[in-house]
């Protein structure tokens, strides 16, 4: 069975409180299930003592150990980001960041401990901006250690300048269902690949 995480990178601290982040991924959670893929638990990433830096341990209080160890026992990792000025919120960077540990954690052959583990984009926003969101993701996350698939990211972006937030459609738009299905089956199809068969190294 394969497992997905999802990191919920909104600026909104607190679980309860409604994000349209929350809202996609659960878009690609319905997904991922016709796959069989499990998503165990969507953490909220803002509601964490992620500490700046670029270690894989920043000190007491540092939550990022106990998250990262989460994020690596999954084979998927679904990385959610409002866009805010046109980018990925500041939250995922911070993420991001941290995994720049990654390159000083190869095993003997010289990979990275995210190594055979595939990643995933889910972005929303009220303007435009969502392929530059998606590029700042996977750019990042190829450089440690990360695998993209095909159609790696299902995003949704309403009128510029508008207040609509995808939380509040009163139905999810076709193609996002149509996109989010053939991003979990690819990201499963290409998890199961590199479950079974590891890179060389």
């Amino acid at each position: 069975m394969l497992k997905a995480l999802a990191l919920n990178c909104t600026l909104k601290p607190d679980p309860q409180q409604a994000s349209s982040t929350h809202a996609m991924i659960g878009v690609l959670s319905l997904a991922f299930a016709e796959k069989d893929v499990v998503l165990t638990e969507t953490v909220r990433v803002a509601a964490l003592e992620i500490r700046p830096g670029v270690s894989s341990d920043e000190g007491d209080g540092d939550d990022w150990p106990a998250l990262r160890d989460k994020i690596l026992a999954h084979d998927i990792v679904i990385f959610g980001s409002p866009i805010w000025l046109g980018q990925i919120s500041s939250v995922a960077k911070r993420v991001l960041e941290r995994m720049d540990a990654f390159l000083g954690e190869t095993d003997e052959k010289g990979r990275m401990p995210s190594y055979g583990k595939v990643a995933v984009a889910a972005i929303v926003g009220n303007e435009d901006g969502a392929h530059f969101s998606s590029a700042q993701f996977f750019q990042a996350l190829n450089d440690v250690g990360w695998t993209i698939p095909a159609v790696a990211v299902c995003y949704w972006v309403g009128e510029a300048m508008g207040s609509q937030d995808f939380k509040d459609l009163p139905h999810t738009p076709e193609v996002i269902t149509k996109t989010a299905r053939m991003l979990a089956g690819n990201a499963a199809h290409l998890a199961g690949l590199l479950k079974a068969n590891p890179y060389p190294g």
